[in-house]
């Protein structure tokens, strides 16, 4: 499948902005991440995009979620290792993460919101005043973002990346595309 196959189901199946946006940011930072640790960058990016694919369907019921997008995109014939992933991303589904590509999604997730969440409270709402500093001071505030779960997001040190790094990737990611998440 490619990004622009990718964008066209979601167009189908996503109808909330902030969600797309979401998507967005969540493919960016992952393709960063994969070519830190030399992975495949398509692969690892298009499992960001995808990701919550089914949310709007599932989200009265957490339990659902990912397994509905993990069928969607099996049925499409996307790669074993995405799908195991983008199931994986979801704890109430119960699937263990035992791939750096189901590792990364799930550290990669909740930390898109807070860097989102970060950039809204800078004066000018852009990811181009936000730092890494910024999100070091947001991260450690627990009442800050509270859905962006800082255990989640610490999981990225199981391969091996220290929380600075991956924020300085993510930031970096976000950034240029700061545009298309309404951002700029």
């Amino acid at each position: 499948m490619t990004r622009e196959e990718a964008l066209k189901l979601i167009e189908e199946k996503v109808k909330t902005q902030e969600l797309i946006h979401h998507m967005l940011a969540t493919a960016a930072i992952m393709e960063g991440l994969a070519e830190r640790l030399g992975q495949d960058k398509e692969k690892w990016y298009l499992t960001g995009l995808l990701h919550d694919i089914d949310y709007e369907e599932t989200k009265d019921d957490p339990d659902r979620h990912s397994l509905v997008a993990a069928e969607w995109l099996q049925e499409l014939g996307l790669d074993e290792e995405l799908v195991h992933a983008v199931k994986s991303h979801n704890d109430h589904e119960g699937t263990m993460r035992t791939t750096l590509l189901d590792k990364a999604l799930y550290a990669t997730d909740p930390l898109s919101g807070l860097i989102t969440a970060t950039a809204y409270v800078m004066p000018t709402r852009t990811l181009a005043q936000v730092r890494v500093k910024s999100i070091r001071k947001k991260f450690k505030d627990k009442s800050f973002a509270r859905g962006a779960s800082r255990e989640q997001i610490r999981a990225i040190e199981e391969l091996g990346i220290e929380l600075r790094e991956f924020f300085e990737i993510a930031l970096k990611g976000m950034q240029e595309i700061a545009a298309s998440l309404d951002l700029a």
